[in-house]
């Protein structure tokens, strides 16, 4: 009997804890939630419908991709997100009691249909179109039939040179190109792709640049502390030669080698340079013993009148050089230890003008030495206050430069009245050039016209950190002086 009673009392306690099971069971609940997004742009996708297995409720994504399925009941489920033209993709998770569980879906675009893209058509330039502006918009038609995205290459390639140019990931049917060469044919490429086939190219495509205009201005002009070469013809349209981002200066141009010399910025040292007119062709021309000087502002060289060779100084010692980089000639050392800063070459070739001063600038001496580095003429000795801006005639009969009136001398080498004298080998005499300047002003870096009626030069304050202006006026005429071109120095009129 007692038997019987234990038996019976078991079998009531197991009812009692199935019974208290089932009914937390029944009560016992937790979140889903998660996100829908694109498996290749990782963008979020909105609409995605959401179901499970077991069944619970059917919700949708938001504009953020973001779904929450409320009161599940624990246990282990597969979630499904579909949506047309995506595969449907399945991620399983466990609901436990209270928590919430995350989930997130990357959707996949169904390729077993979709179509690729045709063929692009290339719009503008015109194929074999010649005269293009350097800056100028590729514009290209193309579709797809399954409205998929599209996404664009294209590959830019010239008869100039081997460069070729890639430009990828662009979304638009249209590319702003700029800086481009002048006088360059150019071929150009469309590649399309949708991101499921494979990608379609069009055909090639050519356009020519116009060719470079007809200039005779040169100046620089000072962009994010860089010195940087202009050109400008005689309506006063300017034309960039060398990038904002290096420092080039002093740029003069020969009409016979139809190339342009300049100062350069080369690793510690500062290097004499040539290229082509349109600013193409750079070529360094000084390498072993470059360009140097108390100031490199103020150091100057000079082509010979064929463009064959150069001088330059190195400190106390003056160089000839070949255009090509050769025959690096020693021609002349100042007797006293003395800096060259500036030279000048005749055009005849018989005369060298010198502007040589101490290590602050002053002190200054200019004298004429022949091509053996004898000193034939003295024009200026023991000159207090600055000087500069040789410059021959083209008879090499007259010699122009600036002197300071004023005699100042401090350690910036600021000068306070910087006027335009000439020279004359008749006379042996130097005569102030009227140029009507104005009060606390200086007129510096003096060149000759081409036909040397007029003088062009730097104007600016004397204040050391104003604006630089370029100027010109005619010798001998009275209210001539004329603003060029404003912002620029270094001038040169060929």
């Amino acid at each position: 009997m007692k038997y019987l009673y234990k038996i019976t009392s078991i079998l009531f306690l197991l009812f009692l804890v199935s019974c208290s099971e089932e009914k937390l069971g029944e009560n016992s609940f937790g979140t889903v939630t998660g996100r829908v997004v694109n498996a290749d742009t990782f963008e979020p996708m909105e609409n995605v419908k959401i179901l499970s297995s077991p069944t619970t409720s059917t919700v949708f994504t938001d504009v953020d991709g973001k779904f929450t399925v409320s009161n599940v009941k624990v246990g282990e489920y597969s979630f499904q997100a579909q949506k047309d033209g995506f595969v449907a993709k399945f991620e399983a998770t466990t609901v436990t009691v209270n928590n919430t569980s995350e989930v997130v879906f990357e959707l996949k675009k169904a390729t077993a249909n979709n179509k690729p893209p045709t063929i692009p058509v290339l719009v503008s330039p015109v194929d074999n179109s010649t005269a293009q502006a350097i800056s100028l918009d590729l514009t290209w038609t193309d579709t797809d039939p399954d409205n998929d995205e599209l996404i664009f290459k294209l590959t830019l390639r010239n008869a100039t040179n081997s460069d070729v140019k890639i430009y990828d990931v662009i979304k638009e049917k249209k590319l702003t190109l700029t800086d481009l060469i002048y006088n360059t044919k150019y071929y150009w490429q469309i590649e399309v792709t949708d991101g499921v086939n494979t990608p379609v190219l069009s055909t090639i495509s050519t356009f020519t640049t116009l060719a470079f205009p007809a200039t005779r201005f040169l100046f620089v002009k000072n962009i994010n502390d860089n010195n940087v070469i202009f050109t400008a013809d005689d309506a006063g349209k300017q034309y960039q030669l060398t990038p904002s981002d290096k420092n080039y200066w002093r740029p003069r141009r020969n009409n016979q080698a139809k190339k342009i010399a300049f100062i350069g910025t080369s690793g510690s040292q500062n290097d004499l340079y040539t290229m082509n007119y349109d600013g193409t062709g750079v070529k360094r021309i000084t390498s072993s013993v470059p360009i140097a000087g108390f100031n490199s502002d103020y150091v100057g060289y000079s082509w010979n009148a064929s463009g064959s060779e150069f001088i330059y100084p190195n400190f106390d010692k003056l160089y000839k050089i070949s255009s090509d980089g050769s025959g690096l000639t020693k021609i002349f050392q100042t007797p006293n230890g003395k800096f060259i800063s500036e030279c000048d070459w005749s055009a005849d070739g018989t005369k060298i003008a010198l502007k040589v001063n101490d290590a602050n600038g002053y002190n200054v001496e200019v004298y004429v030495i022949n091509p053996s580095g004898v000193v034939t003429t003295t024009i200026l000795s023991g000159q207090n206050g600055a000087v500069g801006g040789l410059n021959f005639s083209i008879t090499g009969q007259k010699l122009v430069y600036t002197k300071d009136l004023s005699g100042f001398e401090n350690l910036n080498y600021r000068q306070l009245d910087s006027r335009i004298f000439e020279y004359s080998f008749a006379s042996g005499l130097s005569t102030q050039i009227i140029t009507e300047k104005i009060s606390g002003t200086n007129d510096l870096d003096v060149r000759y016209s081409p036909n040397e009626s007029e003088l062009i030069f730097t104007n600016t304050s004397n204040d050391g950190i104003s604006i630089k202006n370029t100027v010109k006026t005619t010798i001998g005429v009275t209210n001539s002086r004329t603003v060029l071109f404003s912002g620029t120095a270094m001038s040169d009129w060929e």
